[in-house]
């Protein structure tokens, strides 16, 4: 009987997820490849600023980011809409078979099966309001890391909505803790970090944030190529909240100035440059008015934004980087530099 309930379960799925791939399948026969990463994609794209529908957009839409909104902010989704979606009863019996069922075959394949409808919008609301967000979160609880994993990609494409993320919030916390006790590298704990990712698009979340931020700048000096690009986004997004200044530049980063490298991965480069660039802008805001002593030498502001020699001899090498949009974002470093300092010979630097 067990093994006829779960073909029985696995038929259900399997079916509910049919109109889904014959899309992809369709897509891929005319030539419109899309890119995507394990079943929550790592595509970047700029938030829209009437709301968080999936951009797309590439590595170049990076020297164009507004330093004090959205459009300095990273976003990560899975596919584009498509008219092809499940109707709701199909995501209705998906999500009370996850509710029910103890089979962790069984859940990993439901949660894909939805992962893989919640990127089409109009899923997103079907699903929350079907309860389905709540019945995915508890998957996080699940002592299977495939199921976690599997629950961290559904999450983050339900969280391309901002009525679904006032519900996903609750699992910020959550998250941050996976992430930090997660395998290093591990597709667990880059489903973490690519869904904190879309819930830093706007500041509403940041605060919850907060205590994650020395695993953040831990895992950007232990991960690998992909991990350091995901923490990066997420301290990008966080950089553009002058809120978060205070938080970012007090904390210890000894090794953060190995991002900037002249030989160091495009994609790495380009955000840790993005990254300081907030950082000096941001400061400049009220909000951003650093309160306490930051004279640590390990200091994220005493790296980035205490004018240190090493820091500057790096920026001006890569003046000369062969990558125009690498040069841009370090001649405007600089500059910001240059004007603090001015600001300060005259007086007027608070």
């Amino acid at each position: 009987m067990g093994d006829a309930r779960r073909a029985a379960a696995a038929g259900l799925v399997l079916g509910a997820g049919a109109c889904y791939c014959i899309y992809r399948l369709t897509r891929k026969a005319t030539g419109a490849a899309v890119e995507t990463e394990r079943a929550a994609g790592a595509r970047d794209g700029s938030a829209p600023a009437g709301g968080l529908l999936p951009l797309v957009s590439g590595l170049s839409a990076l020297p164009s980011l507004a330093l004090g909104g959205l459009a300095s902010r990273r976003s990560d989704t899975d596919l584009p809409q498509s008219p092809c979606q499940l109707d709701v009863h199909h995501l209705q019996k998906l999500i009370h078979l996850l509710k029910f069922t103890d089979d962790p075959l069984i859940q990993e394949q439901a949660l894909v099966s939805l992962s893989n409808s919640a990127a089409f919008s109009v899923n997103q609301d079907i699903i929350r309001n079907l309860d389905g967000l709540s019945v995915i979160g508890r998957m996080l609880s699940d002592s299977i890391p495939k199921v976690k994993e599997k629950a961290l990609n559904a999450l983050n494409n339900l969280s391309m909505n901002v009525k679904n993320q006032e519900e996903i919030k609750v699992y910020i916390l959550q998250v941050c803790k996976e992430i930090e006790i997660s395998p290093l590298n591990s597709d667990l704990q880059l489903a973490g970090l690519r869904l904190l990712t879309n819930m830093s698009v706007t500041n509403d979340y940041h605060h919850m944030m907060t205590n994650g931020i020395p695993c953040f700048l831990h895992l950007l000096s232990e991960g690998n190529e992909r991990t350091k690009v995901q923490v990066l986004k997420i301290l990008v997004n966080l950089s553009a909240n002058p809120a978060m200044i205070q938080h970012l530049c007090s904390a210890q980063a000894p090794s953060l100035l190995s991002l900037f490298d002249y030989g160091i991965n495009k994609e790495i480069l380009l955000r840790a440059l993005t990254f300081a660039v907030n950082l000096n802008q941001n400061m400049k805001n009220e909000d951003g008015i650093i309160t306490q002593d930051l004279s640590s030498e390990d200091s994220i502001f005493f790296l980035l934004c205490g004018h240190s020699t090493q820091y500057a001899q790096k920026l001006v090498r890569l003046l000369h980087h062969q990558d125009t949009e690498v040069k841009e974002q370090a001649a405007k470093i600089i500059t910001q530099q240059r004007g603090e300092i001015l600001r300060d010979s005259s007086g007027k630097l608070q």
